[in-house]
C-alpha cells in the first residue's frame, strides 16, 4: 500500500512561487495587504504558511531594493555616507 504524503509535503509542491512585483511600491502595497489579512486572524489555517512565506519573500525583495538604492546614493555622494535628516 503506498504511503500518503504529509499535508506539508503536498503544500510545498502544490504551486510554484509567485513572481515578485515589478516595483518596490507594488511590493510594499501587497505586503501591507497581506499583513492585514494575517493580523486579522480570519485567514484559514491552511493558508497561513503560504501567506507567511509570501510575506517573507516580499520583505526580502523590499530590503534588497532599498539596499540597492542606498548603494546608488553612496556612489552619487562620492562614497560618503551621511545620516539622513528628515527636515533637510
Amino acid at each position: 500500500m503506498p504511503s500518503t504524503p504529509s499535508p506539508l509535503a503536498v503544500a510545498d509542491r502544490a504551486a510554484p512561487p509567485e513572481a515578485l512585483p515589478e516595483t518596490y511600491e507594488a511590493a510594499v502595497q501587497e505586503l501591507e495587504a497581506l499583513l492585514a489579512r494575517l493580523e486579522s486572524g480570519q485567514m484559514p489555517l491552511d493558508d497561513l504558511l503560504g501567506a507567511y512565506q509570501r510575506a517573507c519573500a516580499l520583505l526580502a525583495y523590499c530590503r534588497s531594493r532599498l539596499e540597492a538604492v542606498e548603494q546608488q546614493i553612496r556612489v552619487v555622494d562620492g562614497q560618503q555616507t551621511q545620516p539622513w535628516e528628515p527636515d533637510a
